[in-house]
């Protein structure tokens, strides 16, 4: 069991660097114009043709099992979740930043651990530290994702300074008005997300097979998104890719994001639940920091260096409180297993004298 918590983390890590860096190429893609809609429709679509070989290969000794009714109007649930999320993101990144994004994800821990006490996959006793330390870490969260959204404060990096203090007031307001909008997208995203590792961990409660959920949902990502884009793009031009920047992005995505990432999620929500999953976003942001100021000149503001120390607290509570948790329920199972080896000494004597 170790050694699976171990893989587990080890596999969530991993993913968060993946993560950030798609959002950084996404934003360096849509600096040339690349249509949020029609990258999702190509990402997911060149995703399939690694997910479906991967499924069959490996469940070529061993069927799967027959998927219920029920479980397939879940996995629907779950499709458009998915494509919600996706759009919303992609959409809130073009308007701001991938720095922004990571601290905004950094909501999901909050929310999974609302919606997870909502579905009964958490449980709440205000009696225990631990679920105090919950608590007050999601909410101490909460505040510091509002604080990088609603207080951008002055750049620390010279070059917004520069053009604030040459007289770029229109600029700025635009800039700022951009910040807001963006934030706004990436926190109705992030509530977005949370509900999907809910459903996710309820589909695979019930039917334990991450790859074959990821390629089911990932074609029905495919028919919803390529609709939405038919309806949201007038211009037939808007599906050409241009650059080799989209071309790296959709690659990149597919490959090591919509087929990679959604499979360690799943199997990382199946093996430790929904709140342990969303715990490991508020990493993207230490690591989008540093992508987003070396790879794009994104300038770092003191609202973010607010707001990220705050979420970071708020992390490290509900990280505490877990593992808490955790240490709680081993020495429980301890004390069962020492109370029962030391039970069945004393019937069996028992028993020898009756006899």
């Amino acid at each position: 069991m170790e050694g699976v918590g171990v893989s587990v983390t080890a596999a969530m890590v991993a993913t968060q660097f993946l993560e950030v860096g798609l959002n950084t190429l996404i934003k360096s893609a849509n600096t040339n114009g690349m249509s949020n809609f029609v990258f999702i429709v190509y990402s997911n679509l060149l995703a399939l043709f690694f997910l479906l070989p991967s499924t069959l290969l490996y469940h070529r000794k061993r069927a799967p099992p027959p998927i219920p009714t029920s479980i397939l109007c879940r996995m629907f649930l779950l499709s458009c979740l998915s494509t919600a999320v996706q759009t919303l993101m992609y959409t809130g990144i073009g308007y701001s930043s991938p720095t922004l994004s990571s601290a905004m994800v950094d909501l999901v821990p909050a929310f999974t651990f609302i919606f997870a006490i909502i579905s009964r996959m958490e449980y709440l006793n205000l009696k225990l530290h631990s679920c105090q330390a919950k608590i007050i870490g999601t909410v101490i969260s909460i505040a510091g994702a509002l604080i990088v959204t609603l207080y951008k404060g002055m750049p620390l990096t010279g070059g917004s300074l520069r053009n604030i203090v040459l007289g770029g007031t229109g600029t700025y307001r635009s800039v700022q008005s951009d910040w807001l909008l963006g934030g706004s997208i990436l926190a109705i995203a992030s509530l977005c997300l949370s509900v999907l590792f809910i459903v996710q961990t309820w589909i695979l409660k019930d039917y334990p097979e991450e790859l074959v959920v990821t390629s089911i949902c990932c074609i029905v990502v495919v028919i919803l998104s390529a609709i939405v884009t038919l309806f949201a793009e007038g211009n037939s031009r808007a599906w050409i890719l241009r650059s080799d920047k989209e071309l790296i992005a959709v690659f990149y995505s597919a490959i090591f994001v919509v087929s990679m990432r959604s499979v360690v999620s799943a199997w990382a929500c199946r093996k430790k639940g929904p709140v342990y999953v969303a715990m490991f976003n508020p990493l993207g942001m230490v690591i989008a920091l540093g992508m987003g100021v070396i790879f794009l000149g994104d300038s770092l503001y003191l609202g973010s260096v607010i707001g990220a120390a705050t979420i970071g607290i708020g992390f490290y509570a509900v990280m505490w409180a877990l593992a808490q948790e955790k240490n709680m329920v081993n020495e429980k199972n301890e004390n069962h297993d020492f109370v029962t080896s030391s039970s069945a000494p004393l019937l069996s004597t028992k028993n020898m004298d009756i006899a």
